[in-house]
This record gives structure tokens, sequence and C-alpha cells, in this order.
């Protein structure tokens, strides 16, 4: 009896030692891999599910991209486009819990399409992805009108000629009008859904005005309407907006107001469930 106690020590510490060699491989394997997926300045921030998205300096998101990504919520299989994708944060956001969503991300700017495309070859999601380096003005030819289930855009908040600009033109593009309006967004967006396909956005209170006029011109009725505030003593600081494409006119809800943090900073019980399992992750995620 002690001669066998003996060995099976022996043969469970064997197995130990071999169970560190393999994880410590499987680690070496991964460093390896992000060094060579990585380029300066670039890291990769975890979404949550297995999900990782390169991000820099100029191509990042925030609380709003998290929003946006969780109201939009594509129906299973949809068939989905993001419209100024940036870093692709949103579409990686949607395939957390739905590998077979078939999206294409729309960008102008090369490096960020570049970092979509390292970021959706990372995440093995190349079979169900597109990444398109366009300008969303002129998709005629490159996208199929009159096809997709869902669009989303979190667009440049501020008008063309307006506030400071960032002398970074990265910035520049993603924050100030001066590539697209939210006219040719929402144009656009009609373009590219079928009849009763949804189209998403997030925006500025001030700019709320603009943007159901807008997609009443385009024929994108406003269906769902939801304002988010810091604090419940805070002025709201965004809405997410939804509108279906040839929509009966009228029927919109207005829903429960989203405030972002409790009176001691913290996430509120909703903003928790929102974030979900990137939280869990990656931790908070500032508004930036």
């Amino acid at each position: 009896m002690p001669r066998w106690s003996s060995r099976r020590g022996v043969i469970s510490k064997l197995l130990t030692n071999a169970a560190l060699f393999i994880k410590g491989v499987a680690f070496y394997i991964y460093t390896e891999r992000v060094i060579t997926l990585l380029k300066p300045d670039e890291h990769l921030e975890p979404l949550g599910n297995g999900i990782e998205v390169i991000v820099s300096p100029t191509h990042h998101f925030s609380t709003d991209t998290i929003l946006l990504a969780h109201f939009s919520n594509p129906k299973k299989n949809a068939k989905c486009v993001d419209l100024g994708s940036g870093c692709g944060t949103i579409p990686l956001l949607w395939s957390r819990f739905d590998k077979n969503l078939k999206i294409t991300a729309v960008e102008i700017q090369s490096d960020a399409a570049d970092m979509i495309t390292r970021s959706v070859n990372h995440n093995n999601l190349a079979d169900n992805f597109s990444i398109l380096c366009a300008d969303l003005r002129e998709l005629k030819g490159k996208l199929p009108f009159g096809y997709f289930d869902l669009v989303s855009c979190n667009p440049p908040y501020k008008i063309a000629g307006g506030g400071i600009k960032n002398p970074e033109e990265g910035k520049l593009i993603a924050r100030h009008e001066d590539m697209c309006t939210m006219e040719d967004v929402v144009a656009t967006a009609s373009k590219l859904l079928q009849f009763s396909g949804s189209f998403c956005m997030c925006q500025r209170p001030e700019r709320l005005t603009d943007a159901l006029s807008l997609f009443r011109k385009y024929d994108l009725e406003p269906k769902e309407l939801r304002l988010v505030q810091g604090k419940i003593d805070k002025k709201p600081k965004l809405f997410l907006l939804r509108g279906k494409k040839g929509g009966k006119q009228g029927y919109l809800d207005v829903l429960p107001t989203l405030i972002v943090e409790n009176s001691d900073n913290t996430f509120t019980d909703e903003m928790n469930q929102i974030y979900g399992c990137y939280q869990e992750n990656a931790g908070r995620q500032k508004n930036g």
C-alpha cells in the first residue's frame, strides 16, 4: 500500500506538471499571436464571451457604443450593417451571442477598417463578417439596396463648423460632420434596408428634432425613443432612436429614461445588466 501511494503521488505530480506545461505553451502561443496581431499603440479590449476588439488612442469606443449595440439588438440570423464602424465594436458586440449574424462593417478610414479586419480574424468570425472601406455616401454597387434587416450608426455628434475641431484627422472624422452629415447617414440607411427593417442611431439631445424630421423624410418612421441621463438629477446627454422602413406613422414608443449612474457613482442595476459580461471581463469603460 505505501508503494502504491508513492506511485500515485508521483503520477499526480507528473500530471500537474504536464497541465502547467500545456498552459504555459498555450499562453506563449497566445502571446506570440497577440504580438504579431497588434500595431504600436494598439491593445486588445475584451468585450465578453470570448470576443476581443483591437483599439487604439484614435479608434476606440465609449459607453454610447455599448448602449447603441444593446438598443439595436439584432434578431437571430439578421443581415446587419454598421455605418461608420470605427474599430468595429458594435458588430463585435452583436457577435458575442449570435455568431450566425451576417454583418457588414462600413468604415471610411483605412487604418480603422484594417483594425476591424484583424479583430474579426482574431475572433474567427470571418465567415459571417464583411469589412468595406468606403464612403457611406457612395455605397451604390458596393452593397445591395433594400436588402438588410438592421442598420446602425453612432454618427459624428458635432455639426460641421461647430465646436473646437480636433487636430487629429481620425478623431475629427469621428466627431464632426466633415465627411458625412446626419442626413447622409439616414439617407444611406434607408436605401440599405428592406421593408420593415430597422435603423438605430444615437445622438445628442439637441439633435433630436433633426433626427426625427430626417427619419420621416427618408421613410424611416420613428418607433422607439430612449433618453439617457448620466444621473437622475442631470439632463439627458444622449438619445437612442429606432426607425422602421415603411412603418406606419404614429405610435412612437417613448421608453423609460435610462439612468447610467447612482448618486454614489456606481452603475445602476440596468446599466450593470447592459454591460453584462463585458463589465465582468473589462471593467468599467467611461464615455470618451
